[in-house]
């Protein structure tokens, strides 16, 4: 019996494993990463084990013993090279082939490269997506040295924020005429922006980049900007949105999402019967159009939904998102997923700075952005899930409580 296989071991392909075993399969499980390390969270990445107050054990999402102790086969630093569907097999790199009965593609994605025609593969060139991107530019946050971010998303502002606070010299440039331009509305980029800016921030929106350029050694030395005098620096950060690695799929003949993502049906289905995919890398029907979602919420869930589906007990997925952001003392909660708002509602929050902006499509409340406002955060996030809206004019009213909205 080949068994179930997993390809892919971040935090979809962990909790596809996990529920799989949860859910009473006593078959192989085997799990294959292409990093060396054990499954390991992602977001704390840019954030506290970048800050150093988070240490390496930690980020793992569960203890080795565990995969043993489940008689789930990890197998760590394994790259698959191609998928044979009639034979039902795959191809790692170093030549090993392994069956399988049935295929999970969890397989995440990647930071959009820097073309090396812009000095992007320069070496002080970093992204942050991996433990070995963190580990490689950690020594480079020192106090003092001068660090460009490129991309004003969420994890150049958190990076930034990271910088600053362990006293870099930071400028973070953003092409686009305001930063989480296609994540968020107006007034959270510029509540956004503002604090970067009063934090230390040289924070440049609408303002591309030329190219970079290496200095005597060979490293990235200098920033050459659309507009304005070029940047000395002495080391970069890209962080200019991800990809799906939907590449192994494609080959395979499974078909793609206009978004690069692998197209699964709300069951987490391939076309094919004995292929499944979830997390980062799956593009999944919702409300109409067809996402990706990048966030632990989904890679958690769909990840469990895919197990489901594997063991012949199909669900629909139908996920309302949730994400979060860290930013020096500020935690942005974020419920729904804001696309095609034509309202926003900003509401103060019950304690000192807190703050929160409500996306309305004509009557119906789609999505809330929270700025150290949990109870904003918590409300909203209850209204979507049962699909409740309050009234704007009545939720723009700062004396209402929401209690009785």
């Amino acid at each position: 019996m080949a068994g179930m296989v997993i390809l892919g071991a971040g935090q979809a392909g962990a909790s596809l494993a996990a529920a799989l075993r949860a859910k009473g399969y006593d078959g192989p499980v085997t799990l294959v990463g292409d990093e060396p390390a054990a499954p390991y969270q992602r977001p704390p990445l840019s954030k506290k084990y970048l800050l150093g107050e988070m240490a390496r054990d930690r980020l793992l999402l569960r203890p080795e013993a565990f995969y043993a102790e489940h008689d789930i086969a990890l197998r760590t630093g394994l790259k698959a090279a191609s998928i044979d569907r009639a034979a039902k097999t795959v191809r790692f790199q170093d030549g090993e082939t392994l069956a399988y009965d049935k295929l999970a593609l969890t397989t995440g994605a990647r930071p959009r490269a820097l073309p090396e025609a812009l000095g992007g593969a320069l070496p002080g060139v970093f992204a942050v997506r991996s433990l070995a991107d963190v580990d490689a530019m950690a020594p480079e946050f020192v106090e003092g040295r001068r660090l460009l971010v490129v991309g004003g998303g969420y994890i150049g502002l958190e990076a930034a924020a990271v910088a600053v606070s362990l006293g870099l010299r930071v400028t973070l440039i953003e092409a686009a005429p305001r930063i989480l331009g296609r994540v968020a509305c107006a007034e959270t980029a510029g509540w956004f922006a503002a604090l970067h800016r009063a934090r230390g921030v040289d924070l440049r929106e609408g303002v591309g980049l030329t190219r970079l350029e290496p200095g005597p050694d060979g490293r990235v030395a200098r920033a050459v900007l659309a507009e304005g005098a070029p940047l000395d620096v002495d080391f970069v950060l890209v962080g200019i949105g991800v990809q799906a690695n939907a590449e192994l799929a494609e080959a395979a003949g499974l078909a793609l999402a206009p978004s690069g993502g692998i197209e699964v049906d709300a069951a987490c289905r391939t076309a094919d019967p004995s292929i499944f995919a979830a997390g980062d890398c799956a593009s999944l029907p919702w409300r109409g159009a067809r996402i990706r979602l990048e966030s632990v919420q989904n890679a958690i869930e769909q990840g469990e939904a895919a197990a489901a589906s594997m063991l012949d007990e199909p669900v629909d997925y139908d996920p309302m998102p949730w994400f979060w952001s860290d930013q020096f003392d500020v935690k942005l909660q974020i419920a729904g997923l804001a696309r095609d708002w034509d309202r926003i509602v900003t509401r103060p929050g019950t304690r000192a700075g807190a703050l929160s902006h409500w996306y309305f499509r004509g009557a119906e409340l789609i999505a809330v952005d929270a700025m150290n406002d949990p109870r904003g955060y918590m409300t909203g996030k209850r209204w979507l899930e049962a699909g409740r809206s309050p009234d704007p004019d009545a939720l723009a009213d700062p004396g209402a409580d929401l209690k009785t909205l």
